[in-house]
């Protein structure tokens, strides 16, 4: 759908309606309505204007929210939903989510914080608190990327929450990273083991 051709056939089909349904029978009051109808300044269709705003709603900056990891920025409300089902506080048990919102809309943050606040919880323990599976490697790397960043700009999380990156490749070849830095995850296979 190309959006500036529906816009003209929306018109055009407003105003075949409009003339089936007023059929004036003078061809010349005819004329002037429909000159009235798509005049472009005082007639009824504005536009079309593209809208670059993002359609997702923003909660109140003082909701609270179930993570002592959590956004630095006002989380939109579908995060927060999300946020709610898959903390680890307390006794809750994380719920299965599943998260379909339009590009831009911090599905990533959905999860990601949620998963943060749990390993922090879980820090002092040994062994894995999470594993993240992305479909293609390229998207692991981008997604490795903020993971790190997160971790290396929190000072509760940097030095008692370690990641990796485990993918197809040999990850104990010459350029593996043995510690994590801002924009890297551990690819050292056997520092992971």
């Amino acid at each position: 759908m190309i959006p500036a051709i529906v816009a003209h056939e929306l018109r055009q089909a407003l105003l075949d309606y409009l003339e089936t349904t007023f059929s004036l029978a003078d061809p010349s009051v005819n004329t002037a309505l429909l000159s009235f109808l798509t005049h472009p300044v005082h007639g009824i269709f504005k536009g079309p204007y593209v809208n670059l705003q993002l359609p997702f709603r923003k909660v109140d900056a003082d909701t609270p929210l179930p993570l002592e990891v959590a956004p630095t920025f006002v989380p939109y409300a579908h995060q927060v939903r999300a946020f709610e089902r898959l903390n680890s506080r307390g006794d809750h048990q994380p719920e299965p989510t599943l998260v379909t919102t339009g590009t831009g809309s911090g599905k990533t943050e959905c999860f990601l914080f949620p998963v943060l606040d749990h390993c922090l919880r879980h820090a002092a323990e040994p062994g894995i608190k999470a594993i993240l599976l992305y479909p293609m490697n390229a998207l692991a790397a981008d997604q490795a990327r903020r993971l790190a960043g997160e971790i290396w700009n929190r000072p509760e999380l940097k030095g008692r929450v370690v990641a990796g990156m485990y993918v197809g490749r040999d990850g104990s070849a010459g350029g593996a990273l043995k510690v994590m830095t801002e924009d890297g995850l551990i690819t050292d296979r056997s520092v992971m083991r």
